[in-house]
């Protein structure tokens, strides 16, 4: 999983089709997500998946009003597409990544 931080951030964002889980190790619904998220990332090929811890990065979480965690934004080519928030179904999180086109 890559670690997103405000070094690599727009880099990271920036081509193709991204998936950033803001994240903080004292969320107990972000460490219910990670697994999901860990399967969906072997699944889903054609998908960067990241994450931004929010305590370590957060002028990155401010910049995107990041209020709840955990969030899932989908970048596509560096424009934010999709918002998501809260813990889901693994079934859920894949459909919203696969919707984006």
């Amino acid at each position: 999983m890559l670690e997103l931080n405000k070094t690599n951030f727009e880099k990271e964002i920036s081509k193709g089709k991204v998936v950033v889980k803001y994240t903080a190790n004292w969320c107990a619904p972000c460490r219910m997500m990670a697994p999901i998220f860990e399967a969906l990332s072997k699944e889903i090929k054609n998908v960067k998946f990241s994450e931004l811890d929010v305590d370590k990065t957060p002028e990155i979480a401010a910049k995107f009003t990041v209020m709840s965690i955990p969030t899932f934004m989908i970048f596509k080519n560096g424009k934010q597409i999709k918002t998501l928030v809260g813990g889901m179904s693994k079934e859920k999180l894949k459909s919203e990544i696969e919707s984006v086109k």
